[in-house]
């Protein structure tokens, strides 16, 4: 079990990455999706659509999980989050939102009247999750253990992921 104070669970929470978010579908299968994120130091919010499948899924049923991957062949880290989600609207979805888009989208896209508010207005609503546990992996810390830094120290025995 990891903390939300790690350096390596910090690092990619609060980095420009790509989580994927799990929650359960009306039939008990796994609805993930890939979406952008924002940390506040204790929660993770991600913005979205109310018409969203993930969003219909939240509103009934509120356990999801969080992951996010560093996708680096040589360094690769991640993290998984459990916990509860609520649906935040309004004007306390608004200052959140603009949080994760600040955090994805370039100031120029932002005031591009093409980009900026269509993001603004397609992201109605805001996902708030409430960790109640996180687990962490380095694959750094695997090669040193088990391969003796091999992988580390010949980055070719892994083959390039697609981009």
């Amino acid at each position: 079990m990891a903390s939300l104070n790690d350096p390596i669970v910090r690092q990619l929470l609060e980095g420009r990455y790509i989580a994927t978010l799990a929650s359960h579908n009306p039939d008990g299968s796994i609805h993930m999706v890939a979406v952008w994120h924002w940390f506040d130091g204790a929660k993770v919010y991600v913005a979205t659509s109310s018409r969203s499948r993930k969003a219909r899924n939240i509103q009934a049923r509120s356990s999801v999980s969080v992951t996010i991957d560093s996708r680096d062949p040589v360094a690769s880290c991640g993290l998984t989050i459990a916990g509860t989600a609520q649906i935040l609207s309004g004007s306390a979805a608004a200052k959140i939102r603009e949080q994760v888009h600040r955090k994805y989208l370039s100031e120029t896209a932002l005031a591009d009247p093409k980009i900026g508010p269509v993001f603004a207005a397609v992201d109605d609503i805001v996902i708030d999750i409430t960790p109640a546990s996180v687990i962490a992996w380095d694959m750094r810390f695997v090669d040193r253990q088990f391969f003796g830094g091999a992988i580390e120290k010949n980055p070719s025995y892994l083959l390039p992921l697609a981009r």
